[in-house]
């Protein structure tokens, strides 16, 4: 490392008056947590060395480099294939209306398990929490296959995301295990690549299974991908060695609150302004009740010897700082994965694979743009590297409500590039900086608190950024200056879609409103990426304190 990262002599609490954080509190006596070197960084570099405790991790074989990509592709095709399919699927087995929890149902269980699973890893070690992942992952893939209705699919689509959680923070966890600082961009370049390589083979690919075969063949593909992962980590993965942790009683009451409140919250805001108004009983008790949870769910935390969220994860200022920035990177991830496919298709009439090779622009430049960051964070620091990654990426983000209208391809397609580019700067310097910052006994715990954050940031901009949407719609339709526009938000997507069923003044009109609507959108994800910057500036530490062991390796 150059300049850019301090070795424990800048410390979060020094930086920022926050006080020591008791060892019991930050994590296992002797396992490594960093508790007082990389917690609280209140002690100096020989704590935190002492903390760190895990040996040099040896060079990974190739086998368990393969297996990890295998197994994040595992998660990443998944959804990517799956939704070509959905006509299909609803074509076999009914259930339109409630088809879209085939994807809401497994982002759910993915991502409130995510905390549960950074525990138990930093508790048993990572090999078994992942075996375990792809196991169930592969259980779930087989029942999907097997599916005879959708509330069924539903049901295992659930429990394939019970193992998806473990997969998606126990890759990135071993990966940050198993490589020093200096090598770790190096895979987290290649985990980059295969959602890169995956956004663009997995519609394509899902659509030839689709058309050609049974679409159950999308999920009966896991199998064999799975069972190849879970041979290779079982023969080939010997984790680092590491001093003996104290394994305290498994916080199962933790757990189970954790799941409960953010199962709640997150279908709150997935139902929310789709199945019931915001404003009605069912939002305002399913809000009530997961704000409720979530006190019980401090209390519990606080009482027990090992909590599944302990409290140093929101108390040092690096991580909480990374937390929150990572939710705003989930937030703004709305507009261009979401919004941009419909804007293709309704605005510049594109046809569903053109607009989705739109949106994949931005997969193209964002490995390539995390395999360059080191190079910047070396001279500058995480913090400034990805302050700047997401300062670059508001600019960007603004500068889709200056397109014309009606906009020519080239110009959203250039302005998704550039946002891959900028989105790779942020986010690759911020996992590997504070994965850098605890020992083994902490990383897992550490991120999963990052990646919950960002699936939680993800919930909400879909919640906040589609009402925005709505109602700028909802608002033209009111005011509409021409007759024969659909009465209802609804009917817009099958009116705009459906040749002749508007006059040309009708259609021009509301192609024009989801323009704007388009606009407020990428406004709104403009604030969220101007928020994450203006958190790391002055919620991080100029300097993260990264544990001397992982140092210049």
């Amino acid at each position: 490392m150059g300049s850019g990262e301090s070795t424990g002599a800048s410390t979060d609490g020094d930086a920022g008056g926050i006080p020591r954080i008791p060892c019991a509190e930050a994590g296992p006596k002797g396992a490594g947590a960093g508790a007082r070197g990389a917690g609280s960084g209140a002690d100096g570099p020989g704590t935190a060395s002492k903390g760190a405790g895990a040996a040099p991790p040896a060079r990974p074989r190739s086998a368990v480099v393969a297996a990890l990509m295998l197994t994040m592709g595992l998660v990443a095709l998944d959804g990517a294939i799956v939704s070509t399919a959905v006509p299909q699927i609803v074509g076999d087995l009914g259930g339109f209306a409630v088809f879209s929890w085939i994807f809401s149902g497994y982002i759910l269980a993915a991502t409130v398990t995510l905390p549960v699973y950074g525990k138990l890893s930093d508790t048993y070690g990572r090999k078994p929490v992942l075996l375990l992942g792809i196991s169930v992952f592969l259980l779930g893939s087989l029942l999907c296959a097997a599916a005879w209705n959708m509330a069924a699919l539903i049901a295992f689509r659930i429990l394939q995301g019970l193992g998806g959680g473990a997969l998606q923070g126990t890759v990135q966890t071993l990966a940050a295990d198993l490589y020093p600082l200096a090598e770790r961009p190096r895979i987290q370049a290649r985990m980059s690549t295969v959602w890169a390589g995956s956004a663009l083979a997995g519609p394509a690919l899902g659509g030839l299974i689709a058309t050609y075969t049974d679409w159950r063949w999308i999920f009966l593909l896991n199998l064999p991908l799975a069972a190849a992962a879970l041979w290779i980590i079982t023969r080939h993965l010997a984790e680092p060695t590491r001093p003996p942790g104290r394994r305290g009683p498994v916080d199962w009451a933790g757990a189970l609150a954790v799941f409960a409140c953010g199962g709640l919250l997150l279908f709150a805001l997935v139902q929310g302004g789709v199945a019931w108004p915001w404003l009605s009983a069912p939002s305002l008790g399913l809000l009530g009740a997961s704000a409720a949870l979530g006190v019980l769910t401090v209390l519990i935390e606080r009482r027990a010897p090992e909590p599944i969220l302990p409290g140093w994860v929101w108390r040092r200022r690096t991580i909480a700082a990374v937390n929150l920035s990572m939710a705003g990177l989930g937030l703004l991830m709305v507009a261009p994965m979401v919004f941009m496919p419909t804007y293709a298709q309704t605005v510049l009439g594109l046809g569903p694979t053109s607009a989705g090779l739109v949106t994949s622009a931005m997969t193209l430049s964002w490995p390539i743009s995390a395999a360059l960051a080191q190079h910047v964070y070396r001279r500058i620091g995480f913090r400034n590297t990805a302050a700047t990654g997401i300062a670059l990426a508001a600019a960007i983000l603004f500068s889709f409500t200056l397109l014309p209208y009606p906009a020519a391809v080239w110009q959203p397609v250039l302005i998704m590039l550039l946002l891959g580019g900028a989105l790779g700067l942020f986010q690759l310097p911020l996992i590997v900086g504070v994965q850098s910052t605890v020992g083994w006994a902490e990383r897992g715990t550490t991120t999963a608190s990052v990646l919950f954050c960002r699936n939680v940031g993800q919930s909400v901009g879909a919640a906040l950024l589609g009402a925005v949407a709505n109602a700028t719609i909802a608002g033209r339709l009111a005011d509409a200056p021409v007759p024969g526009l659909p009465e209802h938000l609804d009917d817009v997507s099958a009116a705009l879609a459906t040749p002749g069923l508007l006059s040309a003044a009708a259609d021009e009109y509301l192609r024009r409103a989801v323009a704007a609507a388009g606009d407020h959108i990428f406004l709104g994800a403009t604030v969220a990426a101007a928020a994450s910057a203006l958190v790391l500036l002055l919620l991080a530490p100029r300097r993260f304190p990264v544990l001397p062991e992982q140092h210049g390796e």
